[in-house]
């Protein structure tokens, strides 16, 4: 891996990007969270081609950082005393919800964890332990539960195949509108 720190000068800003070769056939450009751009590259590019690759993308980038930039605006801030009474709160619906669905589904499951995990809803275990983020407490409980329904499903089928999704489906036929709400309010929270 190697840092360019040359400006770009075609476009008459002063930026530069970290540049990742490795056996891949194609160039690939991302905008980090930071605003870095990461530029991976085939082995054998020239330099020249990828500097023009990305002064040719570099609106596309400047997009990136405005969404990001907007993303942040959007994200709530939790307080301290929103952290408590939500896992107080989680404490109490998770164990409810579970046992419901479970029922429903004819699945049994270990113990319960209340986290605040950085990139996920929630887990399963091989041993049918689950792991719940307390934060769906502060989403519509049609949220919460489709991640309960989600975590149980794997209880009958440990992958995301066709058949674990027709167990959710079972359960929460609208399952795809509550993972696109999760998607959208989930960049809030996480």
């Amino acid at each position: 891996m190697a840092v360019r720190e040359r400006p770009l000068e075609n476009l008459g800003v002063n930026e530069s990007y970290t540049l990742i070769r490795s056996r891949r056939k194609s160039l690939a450009l991302q905008v980090r969270a930071d605003g870095k751009v990461i530029v991976r590259a085939p082995l054998w590019t020239a330099k020249y081609r990828i500097d023009s690759f990305v002064e040719e993308h570099w609106e596309w980038v400047e997009k990136q950082r405005q969404r990001i930039a907007q993303e942040r605006k959007n994200l709530h801030v939790i307080t301290d005393e929103e952290r408590r009474d939500g896992i107080r709160k989680a404490k109490e619906i998770f164990p409810e919800r579970t046992a419901y669905f479970a029922r429903r589904m004819g699945v049994g499951y270990g113990r319960i964890t209340i986290r605040e995990q950085k990139t996920r809803w929630g887990s399963c275990s091989q041993a049918g332990n689950l792991n719940f983020n307390w934060k769906l407490v502060m989403m519509p409980p049609e949220i919460l539960d489709y991640v309960v329904v989600h975590e149980l499903a794997h209880r009958k089928e440990m992958n995301h195949s066709p058949r674990f999704w027709a167990v959710v489906e079972k359960e929460l036929p609208d399952y795809r509108l509550r993972r696109e709400e999760l998607k959208k309010l989930g960049r809030e929270f996480l």
